[in-house]
């Protein structure tokens, strides 16, 4: 049976979604966890991804086995096991190190708009992959992306831009992502015949 996309999300009856939000025409697959986050319009993940604290745009293509803001253990600690600020999952009589969860979640991932992040990628604390940017299979990123660039590898380093610098502005600034399911659906054979260039000179002017 063909899944049918709409308006409500369309969350996979193994997948976890706590404290988010998701926006319209999105889908969250098999054996995914989202917490913290907010998914944007027409975004979607395949299985087995998990997202903590993470702001996703509109029109995002997250593949299977995708791992967003893989948090990090106190290496500068006596221990790195977690015992230390899950204390109250050990003892009746200690809690929970609230200023170091503050810590983490101030390291928020950001995932802009029209994006695709390829199977098994991890974007680390505090990153920010740009609009239009591609995130190669198994590549680890740990710093900034910049928008319609394509990285790859590990760590994650620039192999080209998809458009030149102009080009990559003037599809900023035309903000498709943010058109309306109708007007999407009446430049559909503009998206899939036309080339960047073209779409650009008949939608921008």
């Amino acid at each position: 049976m063909t899944r049918k996309l709409s308006e409500t999300p369309l969350v996979h009856p193994t997948a976890e979604v706590h404290n988010s939000t998701l926006g319209r025409w999105t889908e969250i697959a098999d054996r995914s966890r989202v917490s913290e986050s907010e998914l944007g319009d027409y975004s979607y993940m395949m299985q087995d991804c998990a997202v903590w604290c993470a702001t996703i745009g509109k029109f995002s293509n997250i593949a299977a086995s995708v791992r967003l803001n893989a948090t990090n253990h106190p290496t500068w600690r006596p221990t790195l096991h977690h015992f230390t600020y899950r204390a109250s999952d050990y003892w009746d009589d200690a809690e929970h190190e609230s200023e170091f969860f503050a810590q983490r979640r101030a390291k928020r991932v950001t995932i802009g708009h029209d994006t695709w992040l390829g199977h098994g990628s991890t974007v680390l604390p505090g990153v920010t992959v740009g609009d239009g940017a591609a995130v190669g299979a198994g590549a680890v990123v740990s710093k900034d992306v910049a928008p319609y660039t394509i990285v790859a590898g590990v760590p994650a380093k620039p192999i080209r831009e998809r458009f030149d610098r102009r080009t990559a502005e003037r599809y900023q600034a035309l903000a498709w992502w943010d058109w309306d399911h109708n007007r999407l659906r009446a430049s559909l054979d503009d998206f899939r015949e036309l080339s960047a260039e073209a779409f650009l000179e008949k939608h921008a002017g």
